[in-house]
């Protein structure tokens, strides 16, 4: 029997774990700090007949670190990260990683994020701020003061490279390596009444989104073609019997 009909299914089946990916994406372009994901296309090879069938399969699940841009709110509790550094923050799933720069002080003074979940200073605890202390200046370095002075320092980590992340909440990340301590605030830090915009591109998602609607067509156009001439070949081998 031919495996052009599995062939085609297979690959409607990928196509369709794409466009959930990137109807995903869509959905939260406009979050602040949100990373895209996407899918590793791969091809699994099958001995059939003497040929190889090349069977595709949607791969993979990936999450995009790219940065997105960045854009000026002059809200004092926003900050963007500058380079490849994180936000650490406290999860019931232990330290996560964020991008998303929209932090709020709590009644008690804790600083945290939009979702609620507790900002880290750099040694891994709560941040903590006066509530009635003043106005509050963000550092580079992360350091926070009121009224001139230092009352603590945000947490700004880097990533291992080799670190594989997954995605928890929307716009943060758990790692299966502890993120370090950025030392060299030269090129990594914060940047205060900045914010950092999705790393999605909507026009970029919305091409894709029409040339998997496209791929999709053709393929059902293919299997339509595929089962029509199987069903001409079975009622010609009927008629000769």
């Amino acid at each position: 029997m031919s495996t052009t009909l599995y062939i085609d299914a297979a690959a409607q089946l990928a196509l369709t774990k794409r466009l959930d990916s990137l109807a995903f994406n869509l959905a939260n372009a406009s979050s602040a700090g949100f990373l895209g994901e996407g899918l590793k296309f791969d091809s699994i090879v099958s001995r059939t007949g003497g040929a190889d069938a090349a069977f595709p399969s949607a791969g993979a699940d990936y999450i995009s670190l790219a940065r997105g841009a960045v854009h000026r709110t002059g809200n004092t509790l926003d900050v963007a990260i500058r380079g490849e550094a994180w936000l650490s923050i406290q999860t019931p799933n232990g330290a996560a990683y964020t991008r998303d720069g929209r932090l709020f002080l709590d009644p008690s003074g804790e600083l945290r994020t939009v979702n609620g979940y507790p900002i880290l200073d750099s040694g891994g605890a709560p941040m903590m701020v006066d509530p009635a202390g003043g106005a509050i200046s963000i550092a580079i370095d992360g350091s926070v003061a009121q009224l001139g002075k230092t009352i603590g320092s945000i947490g700004v980590f880097k990533l291992d490279a080799a670190a594989r992340v997954r995605r928890y909440d929307n716009s943060a990340i758990l790692a299966d390596r502890a993120a370090t301590p950025v030392s060299d605030f030269s090129r990594h830090g914060l940047l205060q009444g900045f914010l950092e915009r999705s790393n999605v591109d909507p026009l970029t998602q919305m091409s894709h989104l029409i040339e998997i609607q496209r791929a999709f067509d053709h393929i059902t156009t293919c299997m339509n073609m595929a089962d029509s001439a199987q069903q001409d070949s079975i009622r010609s081998l009927g008629s000769q019997a």
